[in-house]
């Protein structure tokens, strides 16, 4: 192929949900969509059929919103039940409490990709499908891309925006890095039950780790999005069982709150870690899952990285350049540090058995008891670290 060569302003790898947020707020904020170009290594038509189920806070909403990017279905998450498998105690945050229509929304990633990929056409942003970036050469005026299907760009600040899996991705082991594997597998499946309960999400700590269940309406009614979080051999396990055992696994796990179980669809299941890293150079940032890979727990990942795209739009359009990065980095620290604590923190205290899970299924009683401290844990989940965050300014509540 021919080699040609363009100049921009700012380079996306990556065109999930993450980087496609970032494109159409760049061009929000002022940038010309020809100086903007996102690269990703799948075609439109594999990431739009992608069936995974996604959960998106009020916050991310309140994002998709201003973009023109809010046109796809979405069940809104009125109630969050979080419990502790065994044990005394549960929390329950409600929406009333915030004056919302929602504590959040799950929707299927296709959907959220499908929308954003419009709203970043309608911006006149290139999106260059298939490619990888074979080479990236930083220079102290600007950073070449080479492109695996010939082409060379030439940008301003390149944005390291691509998802992944933990497991999957190369190791951020670098001084300030947190790497942790959780010994666990995230096994995904859409349910239905007997006796839903619609508009409630459940997080459910087990000794293995956490179950959560997301309300999403489909053609089979009020049906859920599961996320089981186990031992990796116990994940191999539930996903070679046949669908009666494997509702019936669930069923006694989970408890009877939904009556019985009654559909599964196929499964997946993905190792789940920690691999967390501020990278940035002078003209390169990373942002989103290509920042920090979480653990699924309170499903914070994808709207911690909606929160690093708009700050990071707001900048690089007053600023398409080193100083642009350096407020990133500065201002994203505090909503990012406290993110990755309170999942890691989640996901590993839960774990197991004895005392400490009596203590800590105590302090869910008292959590659910105490209003602030309710109203806190709900603000971090809907908005993240408000003082580190600034996602939008008319958050309501």
């Amino acid at each position: 192929m021919e080699q040609h060569k363009d100049d921009i302003d700012v380079a996306i790898c990556g065109a999930g949900p993450v980087g496609l947020a970032l494109a159409a707020l760049l061009a929000r904020r002022g940038v010309e969509g020809k100086r903007i170009a996102l690269i990703d290594a799948r075609a439109l038509g594999q990431a739009i059929s992608d069936p995974r189920s996604i959960a998106l806070a009020w916050g991310s909403r309140q994002l998709l919103e201003e973009i023109g990017a809010w046109s796809f279905a979405a069940t809104p998450i009125h109630t969050i039940h979080v419990s502790r498998r065994g044990y005394f105690g549960r929390s329950l945050l409600d929406r009333d409490e915030h004056k919302l229509d929602a504590l959040g929304y799950v929707a299927r990633y296709g959907d959220v990709v499908d929308a954003l990929s419009r709203a970043v056409e309608r911006a006149g942003i290139e999106v260059i499908r298939p490619a990888r970036v074979a080479t990236l050469d930083e220079s102290g005026e600007h950073v070449t891309l080479a492109l695996d299907d010939g082409r060379t760009l030439t940008a301003q600040v390149v944005v390291g925006a691509e998802g992944g899996v933990f497991g999957a991705q190369e190791d951020k082991a670098l001084i300030g890095t947190r790497l942790r594997d959780y010994g666990q597998s995230a096994v995904i499946a859409r349910v239905t039950a007997s006796n839903p309960i619609p508009h409630r999400a459940f997080e459910r700590f087990t000794d293995e780790g956490p179950l959560a269940l997301l309300p999403q309406d489909g053609a089979d009614g009020h049906g859920y999005a599961l996320v089981w979080c186990v031992r990796p051999g116990r994940a191999e396990l539930l996903q070679a069982m046949d669908e009666e055992r494997f509702l019936a696994e669930l069923g006694e796990t989970f408890g009877t709150r939904l009556g019985r179980f009654t559909k599964v669809s196929a499964r997946f299941a993905y190792p789940l870690g920690l691999n967390a890293e501020p990278r940035a150079t002078t003209r390169t940032v990373a942002i989103g899952n290509a920042a920090q890979t979480l653990h699924p727990v309170a499903g914070q990942g994808l709207n911690l990285g909606l929160r690093d795209a708009a700050v990071l739009a707001r900048l690089l359009a007053r600023c398409a350049g080193p100083e642009g990065i350096g407020r990133f980095i500065d201002e994203r620290a505090q909503d990012r540090q406290v993110t990755i604590a309170l999942t890691d923190a989640m996901a590993r205290a839960f774990v197991g058995s004895g005392p400490l899970q009596s203590v800590l299924g105590l302090g869910l009683a008292t959590l659910d008891a105490v209003k602030p401290a309710r109203t806190l844990l709900a603000e971090l989940m809907m908005y993240g670290r408000r003082g580190g965050s600034a996602l939008l300014p008319h958050r309501q509540g």
